[in-house]
């Protein structure tokens, strides 16, 4: 037995919150690490103990191993919980902690090595009788050895990273053209992400789903699963829905699919929670993809199909006890959804972006969990994952928790930058997921460009803002009079009092007039259009209105005069009044401008000045919230100016590249 009283969670965000949440339930003392960056995050006002551990890079900081330990001698801890990312299957971090007399809560250094490496971990899975996709574990890297496997495994195939996972370094080919451009791109990104470049290959599986076991195992060689979660909704071959059990499970495939996954652990003396992942066809044949050795982002469904808590479980073996389960003692009940909002923009191919939060309001409501690390007036970091929090709902069927997943969707309000919370909610309301069907091929089969578009608001939608923004700069203007009554807010000794709201909607500008009448009465026009708005009442944050008779119910944030962010029916719309501001304040850029989408690293500059170029040439590479990003050409000409650096930290908006239009365009 280690006993032990104190843990240091060596992460942030919902990540530490919710570790620190059951630790600090169990009587344990918790203590967190923040970098600059996190000086005022939530994670850190929880804690009973905070260390500074260095500057906003993960490199000087989260990823610091010395810097770590050194907050583990300072705080007196006597145990580390890495958490997700990070750390969490870092082997040398394990047996660090392990030399210095801490319990490390997680597997052993051994098996987090063995497991961590793709091509590895495959041979050992083939030893152990796992199935496995067909395709290159090999030692020889050179492109001539890849070339030659990849002719004998066929196409499509996927280029993968031996170390890592999220999608990082991973490419779907097509052709055996292809090939090299695949490989030389995933070695960069594999390198920049994970320190190695070592790759694998494997055949393609064409449209299966991603369904992962969980398992749990002792050091008194007990070794059960948890059941299984389908994580088959994807984009950039990262999670974006999650849920338990998977919806074509039988108990037959169960019973097979956990054995194999008992199996895998019980092969590597594995100990402590782990997730081995699988890819499922069609004709109900799965192949091993990889383990994580670890626990899951999205172990919340788990935990509420299972009514057991995964980081007490953690903690409890990590106290050398046994598990006190057995497989029989497993039983799995109703259905749960997670999904993931994260802080990108899925009309820019799901770009991460960055900004300040002027509104965090999650959800409540029966069967709803939200895991979370931000508040309102938290600033979202260039230099971190852009998932933000979690969304979970369970219920007795799966179609009732999918219905109470879109409830508390539509009643999260997340203002102040974009997110994919529209997106989650289309998602969950497509015919294809409803029924179950959703593969690994879903995003790509069911959303077009037009669907991923930016919603441009109706003259319904603008009528509220301009209502919800009347009544918002009245109240905040009466609340800075003396001596006004509210009851003289929308009086005028001059008749009618219209007050104008110039919107711009995509291309086109929406110019309304609002005029009070009696009794919270509005009339709104647009052209010779007009719509009669009731004012229910109004919140700080919330608003009930009626609509030409047709009640709403929206949230909405006023974070500066003029400006106004709106939530209706789980669409977010961003509301900017031309009128409040001085004509002429926009800068319009073309696109000969070519700027940073957000701060990152700028990794490559791929053109000089006087370069002659097309609409999607690759100007640049900026990797930023754990991706790389290429930047584009948007016209054809001639770069006159770059204005950057590679190797070099970039600010969003930042000039990287001017390109002049030839002469007539």
């Amino acid at each position: 037995m280690r006993k032990f009283e104190s843990i240091l969670v060596a992460n942030r965000g919902e990540i530490a919150v919710r570790v620190m949440r059951t630790a600090q339930a169990l009587g344990y003392r918790a203590i967190a690490v923040y970098s600059e960056a996190d000086a005022q995050a939530p994670h850190v006002k929880m804690a009973d103990d905070a260390v500074l551990i260095g500057p906003a890079p993960v490199g000087e900081s989260y990823l610091d191993m010395d810097r770590i330990l050194k907050a583990v001698k300072e705080t007196g801890a006597q145990a580390v919980h890495p958490g997700y990312g990070f750390m969490s299957e870092n082997a040398a971090f394990a047996e660090a902690c392990d030399k210095a007399g801490l319990v490390f809560i997680g597997p052993t250094a051994d098996a987090i090595n063995l497991m961590g490496n793709k091509a590895e971990a495959k041979r050992r899975m083939i030893e152990a009788d796992v199935p496995c996709v067909p395709g290159y574990e090999g030692e020889d890297q050179s492109d001539a050895a890849m070339l030659k496997a990849a002719g004998g495994i066929g196409f499509p195939l996927m280029v993968k990273a031996a170390a890592g996972g999220g999608g990082r370094g991973m490419r779907l080919v097509e052709t055996a053209e292809d090939v090299a451009d695949a490989l030389a791109a995933a070695r960069s990104e594999a390198l920049n992400a994970f320190g190695s470049d070592e790759l694998i290959l494997e055949k393609a599986i064409i449209q299966p789903r991603h369904v992962e076991v969980q398992v749990f195992a002792d050091s008194h060689g007990n070794v059960i699963h948890l059941g299984e979660r389908d994580c088959s909704v994807q984009r950039r071959h990262q999670k974006v829905v999650e849920e338990a059990p998977c919806p074509v499970m039988t108990e037959e495939l169960r019973a097979r699919m956990g054995a194999a996954a008992v199996e895998a652990a019980r092969s590597i003396d594995y100990r402590g929670a782990g997730t081995v992942e699988f890819l499922l066809d069609g004709d109900g044949e799965f192949y091993f993809l990889e383990m994580n050795t670890r626990l899951q982002v999205e172990h919340p469904v788990t935990e509420m199909i299972t009514g057991l808590d995964l980081v007490a479980l953690q903690i409890q073996v990590a106290e050398g006890r046994p598990l006190g389960l057995s497989q029989d003692d497993i039983t799995l009940t109703g259905h749960a959804i997670e999904v993931r909002l994260y802080a990108e923009d899925p009309a820019q191919d799901f770009l991460p972006v960055t900004g300040g939060i002027d509104l965090w309001q999650p959800a409540t409501g029966m069967g709803v969990r939200i895991d979370a690390g931000i508040e309102t007036g938290l600033e979202i970091s260039p230099f971190y994952d852009p998932m933000l929090a979690k969304v979970i709902a369970w219920g007795d069927t799966r179609e009732i928790a999918r219905h109470r997943l879109i409830t508390a969707l539509k009643d999260t309000a997340l203002f102040g930058t974009t997110t994919n919370r529209s997106f989650l909610i289309d998602v969950l309301g497509r015919e294809a997921f409803a029924k179950g069907e959703a593969t690994t091929a879903f995003i790509a089969e069911e959303f077009t460009d037009a669907d991923l578009a930016a919603a441009e608001p109706t003259f319904a939608q603008a009528a509220i803002a301009a209502v919800v923004q009347f009544t918002s700069e009245r109240r905040q203007a009466f609340a800075n009079s003396l001596n006004v009554s509210p009851a003289l807010m929308d009086w005028s000794s001059g008749g009618s009092l219209l007050t104008r709201y110039v919107y711009t909607a995509g291309e086109n500008e929406m110019d309304l007039t609002v005029a009070p009448g009696h009794d919270g009465i509005y009339r709104v026009r647009h052209g010779d259009d007009e719509m009669r708005v009731e004012m229910i009442e109004c919140g700080e944050t919330t608003a009930r209105l009626a609509v030409d008779g047709r009640r709403q119910e929206v949230l909405y944030s006023a974070p500066s005069p003029g400006v106004l962010d709106l939530s209706v029916d789980g669409q977010s719309l961003h509301f900017r009044n031309r009128i409040a501001f001085a004509a002429g304040a926009e800068e319009v850029v073309g696109g000969g401008h070519v700027v940073a989408p957000m701060h990152g690293n700028l990794l490559e500059v791929l053109v000089s000045p006087g370069d002659e170029v097309t609409i999607g040439t690759r100007l640049a590479v900026l990797e930023a919230m754990k991706m790389q990003h290429d930047i584009l050409a948007e016209i054809d000409g001639t770069v006159r100016e770059v204005a950057a650096v590679a190797g070099t930290q970039v600010a969003a908006d930042d000039l990287l590249v001017e390109i002049e239009a030839p002469e007539g365009d």
